[in-house]
């Protein structure tokens, strides 16, 4: 329920106090400000739409991504390709491979994503460059299959994969396997193809289940990652699996979400620093309890880690808070979005500064729910000039099936 206030008349002291606190807000935002422009509205058509996944850049500066809806060939979403020349961007449509984890650049340049790579079944596949005498930036890509799942013992990708040093691929799998909540799988090229097998299986016990986004490797082929329910308060988990010498992949716990400022339910990834602590973020729990989620850091202390909260959004609607994973900058920023937060309630981008021990919220971008999208879901990338790239899932011009964007300073 809404309540009118009515104030009463301002004084001439307050109205000259006001006026220089709005002037000041002004220059702060004027210095603070950014340019937001849309670089690809998604018809739905043979481009796709209703992007979940955050982007992919190349070297080049070249926008890659992945979509779950199209009319065209498969009619499951499209991977595409946006390239920035002559002052303007030109998007490519490479394959009608939809799906929600996005694409990662694979040691050897190329594209590997999950998607639907068979009629009915999903699994992991690659994607490369037609061969041509003269480049064609608008030919189809050709696909290969790495590996395709079977159900009973994989389940159903929702994240994109990453690679370990020896070019072994992992990723997680949001349901299925062994005990019905998810598994962590292991990808290993040899002469004859890959060679596919389980890791971990979630869902048997307190040890968390549902893991719904993709995985992080540190240097020694740790993995981490979190899940979107389990753990010991049901609000989800922080894992960290480590291949033990003759004993196989162990897996120990670094946090249980309890649902309250520390938020819950984590559809996002992690991050690390470059002193090694892991940042990560929650949108808020399923039931609206006044919060909306959180922004985290795991700092290692032994063989333990230790779990702050770097920001915590009080108000908001039901995981209306942050869905992806947060990334960060040269100088130590992190950056993510929200989901339904803002101004306008269609979503955000933000920036959190370290400042005195402490971290500063600033908003980068409010999303109106017009034509520059709403809702998105996952988090943003750089370029290497500092530029941010992101999606929405809806919004944009008619008929609004989401935007990909770019701020730059």
């Amino acid at each position: 329920m809404f309540r009118k206030h009515i104030a009463s008349a301002p004084t001439i002291s307050t109205f000259l106090a006001l006026t220089a606190i709005l002037a000041l807000a002004i220059l702060t935002v004027a210095a603070q400000a950014q340019t937001f422009t849309v670089i690809h509205n998604f018809t739905g058509g043979a481009d796709g739409g209703n992007s979940y996944a955050g982007v992919t850049l190349d070297r080049a500066g070249s926008v890659y991504g992945q979509t779950v809806t199209s009319d065209g060939g498969s009619g499951l979403g499209t991977v595409y390709k946006l390239t920035h020349r002559s002052g303007g961007w030109t998007f490519a449509p490479l394959y009608d491979d939809g799906g929600f984890g996005g694409v990662t650049i694979g040691p050897n340049g190329s594209l590997y994503g999950t998607g639907a790579v068979a009629v009915g079944a999903a699994g992991v596949f690659n994607l490369q460059p037609p061969v041509h005498f003269l480049p064609n930036p608008l030919a189809p890509w050709m696909e290969s299959s790495l590996y395709l799942f079977q159900q009973g013992i994989y389940g159903n990708p929702t994240s994109g994969v990453v690679f370990d040093r020896a070019g072994n691929v992992y990723g997680t799998t949001s349901n299925g396997g062994r005990y019905g909540g998810g598994t962590v799988y292991e990808l290993s090229p040899s002469d004859s193809g890959w060679t596919g097998r389980v890791i971990y299986n979630f869902g048997n016990g307190t040890d968390g289940s549902f893991p719904y986004a993709g995985l992080v490797v540190d240097a020694a082929g740790n993995l981490y990652g979190t899940t979107l329910e389990g753990g010991a308060y049901g609000n989800g988990t922080v894992f960290e699996l480590t291949d033990l010498p003759g004993l196989g992949w162990s897996e120990s716990f670094l946090y249980s979400f309890t649902g309250g400022a520390d938020g819950g339910n984590p559809y996002g990834g992690l991050t690390f620093d470059l002193s090694g602590n892991l940042y990560g973020a929650t949108p808020g729990t399923y039931t609206f309890n006044g919060n909306a989620g959180s922004v985290f850091k795991l700092t290692p202390s032994g063989n333990s880690w230790t779990f702050s909260v770097v920001y915590s959004f009080a108000e908001g609607g039901d995981e209306c808070g942050p869905r992806g994973t947060p990334v960060m900058d040269a100088e130590g920023n992190l950056y993510d979005t929200t989901a339904c937060l803002g101004a306008h309630f269609a979503g955000s981008v933000f920036k959190l500064t370290p400042v005195n021990g402490g971290w500063t919220y600033t908003a980068v971008h409010d999303f109106s729910g017009n034509s520059d999208g709403a809702y998105p879901d996952a988090g943003v990338s750089f370029d290497a000039s500092g530029n941010i790239y992101g999606t929405t899932t809806v919004g944009g011009a008619f008929p609004a099936y989401g935007v990909v964007f770019e701020i730059t300073p």
